[in-house]
């Protein structure tokens, strides 16, 4: 849960530490105080978009920390495939705004990039804002709340699987079909390019290896005169170093017995010797080895001057000639095999939308079993909520297999008595898609561990009877969700656990926003202010103090 929030120069708010309870939290405060800015707060360490407008005027960064505890398993074994470690179960999520528009996330004190800060965020926090209600108003999102009513993802996940498997056996065979009737002049396009290469037999990199060949036979001439100039220097006549090396060793030889150092220079006269022997043996050896063959360079250069061409005119090296070839070859063959290739994937095909059809009516008649439930459950919600006469029903039609099944399914809604049911989108009020809303988070709040539920003005368009319902549904969440909650309204204020204030103060000639946890005292002021504006009378104060007294007791 959210346990506590530091915000430093975010808007107009300057510096706030804000404690948070692990049960029901309201935020109450006049308008324009800055209660949205709390919220663009939150946003922003679970990885939302923010501007540099954000930053309050005058700073170099706007900071905002979340300190997180009891961690729900899932977001500790995401902590733990990021390998961070996370002591005493708890973490702190850091985002810096700066005023020329950069950001900085940590958690942990760890860098992290913005998307785990949101793919971390959405397991920590759900948040739901007045714009929200918008998914009512789209009936395309309905199957998706009812989706995650069921809780059983697996079903539509295994749908969703062969679906994709359809839908590219389907692309392959129209791809396929598409080819055989271009194939004509691609087919004879193909054919020249394999009828060039194919005799070849070319390897990667052989265009290197036979230039060297060529370069070496080319000038074989130049090498084996070379070769064999050099040995003759060495061993051919009376005048080459090897005789000069046997004079030398006779004279040292014949003076080793009166003086001693001559016979280890007469030792490394002779190591010389034998190396320059060995030397001269291994060079006519080469050039021995380099007799000239026309007929093999004759080759060497032909190949050598065919595959420069081909290089040439498809403007690739020698390995991207191998590939086109191999690329060409498997589509020639695709072509001359189409027939018998189309006949298997259209076999394929049918196979295929047999098995996803037969999974989409699994997974509508799921829907159909999930459907009634749901009726069942948000409709208990709503009456609870002050819509007695309320009628909740599923339409739910079948057609053509999309992504998410054979299945099209909106919300219908009867708010009156002896109304049929009609699209939510069309006839429900402000005040009725904010319950509306509210009974599907609170039915939706079983099926996920997020621990912590914002709830951002989930008041608009209700008060009385209705609002004070509202409160009390808060508050039973609370019981097993930290929930969070900005009101205008006194029925919902007095039912939190935790009641923070987030008022709009001026110093010399700067405005702030201050956000102060607010005592019983506090609170019944508060309460006052809300219900009767500023300097509640004495009866206000006395009705807000029984309000809250009530509230507490529910």
């Amino acid at each position: 849960m959210l346990r506590e929030l530091y915000i430093e120069n975010l808007a107009v708010i300057k510096n706030a530490v804000i404690p948070l309870g692990k049960n029901f939290n309201a935020f109450t405060g006049e308008t324009g105080a800055g209660k949205s800015i709390l919220i663009n707060g939150i946003n922003a360490v679970l990885g939302q978009r923010v501007t540099k407008d954000i930053v309050r005027t005058g700073s170099e960064k706007a900071v905002i920390t979340a300190l997180f505890t009891d961690l729900s398993g899932s977001v500790k074994n995401k902590l733990e495939e990021l390998g961070i470690s996370c002591p005493d179960d708890e973490i702190t999520v850091t985002r810096e705004i700066s005023a020329d528009g950069g950001s900085i996330a940590r958690i942990n004190n760890r860098a992290a990039t913005v998307s785990v800060l949101r793919e971390l965020g959405e397991m920590l926090i759900n948040i739901h804002g007045q714009h929200d209600n918008q998914i009512l108003m789209a009936p395309e999102r309905h199957i998706t709340i009812l989706d995650s009513f069921g809780g059983d993802g697996s079903v539509l996940e295994d749908y969703r699987k062969s679906f994709r498997e359809l839908q590219q056996c389907a692309r392959k065979l129209s791809d396929m079909k598409k080819q055989q009737q271009q194939a004509s002049d691609r087919m004879i396009y193909l054919q020249s390019v394999v009828d060039e290469i194919e005799p070849l037999e070319l390897e990667e990199d052989e265009d290197i290896e036979l230039e060297e060949e060529y370069k070496m036979l080319k000038n074989s001439t130049d090498i084996i005169e070379a070769l064999l100039s050099s040995r003759n220097c060495i061993s051919s006549d009376d005048e080459c170093i090897i005789s000069g090396l046997n004079d030398t060793e006779a004279l040292l030889e014949s003076v080793t017995d009166v003086y001693s150092p001559a016979a280890v220079l007469l030792e490394r006269i002779r190591s010389i010797n034998i190396e320059l022997s060995d030397i001269a043996s291994e060079l006519f050896h080469c050039a021995s080895s380099l007799e000239i063959d026309e007929e093999t360079f004759g080759a060497i250069s032909a190949r050598r001057d065919k595959i420069s061409s081909l290089k040439r005119k498809y403007n690739r090296n020698l390995n991207e000639v191998i590939s086109m070839y191999e690329d060409a070859a498997a589509e020639l063959y695709n072509m001359e095999n189409s027939s018998e290739i189309i006949d298997k994937l259209t076999e394929e095909k049918n196979r295929l939308l047999e098995e996803t059809t037969r999974k989409a009516r699994k997974l509508s008649e799921y829907r159909a079993a999930t459907a009634e439930k749901f009726i069942s459950c948000v409709t208990e919600e709503l009456k609870f909520l002050d819509m007695p006469n309320v009628i909740i029903d599923v339409k739910h039609e079948k057609g053509k297999l999309s992504t998410n099944g054979m299945d099209s399914v909106e919300f219908l809604i009867s708010a009156n008595k002896g109304e049929e049911p009609r699209p939510i989108s069309k006839i429900a009020s402000g005040g009725e898609l904010s319950r509306i809303m509210l009974a599907l988070k609170t039915v939706l709040a079983d099926q996920d561990d997020i621990p912590t539920l914002i709830f951002d003005e989930i008041d608009t368009g209700v008060s009385g009877r209705a609002a004070q319902k509202i409160g009390v549904k808060l508050q039973e969440i609370s019981s097993f969700r930290q929930v969070l909650c900005v009101t205008h309204l006194s029925q919902i204020a007095v039912m939190a656990d935790n009641h923070l204030l987030i008022e709009k103060k001026t110093d010399g000639e700067r405005t702030a926003t201050d956000v102060t946890v607010l005592e019983r005292a506090g609170r019944i002021k508060e309460v006052a202010r809300i219900m009767s504006g500023e300097n509640p009378s004495e009866l206000m104060l006395k009705n807000a103090e029984e309000l809250l007294d009530n509230g507490k007791r529910k």
